[in-house]
């Protein structure tokens, strides 16, 4: 299943984001969003977990947890063409 991860700070590597989501199983990928231009994290970014119950055990965890202050937002993510290019479909 695919994580979404809203709300990251800055600062955070991809490491650290796959250490948050490991104690509750496998980790397949992790990805952090980043500005092409400035190559700073935009906030956000993706978990892909294998196992769904170990991802909806992560995301019921995990969400609005509050990390350096922030509270994040982890939800399942929605599927690419529901937010491709900026818009959402109903």
């Amino acid at each position: 299943m695919k994580i979404f991860v809203g709300n990251l700070p800055n600062h955070i590597s991809e490491e650290e984001l796959e250490k948050m989501f490991t104690p509750f199983g496998v980790v397949a990928s992790v990805k952090i969003i980043s500005d092409s231009y400035s190559g700073r994290s935009r906030g956000f970014g993706f978990v892909d977990m294998p196992v769904s119950t170990s991802a909806e055990l992560a995301i019921k965890n995990l969400n609005n947890t509050i990390l350096d202050s922030r509270s994040l937002n982890v939800n399942q993510a929605r599927p690419e063409e529901a937010h491709h290019s900026g818009i959402r479909k109903h």
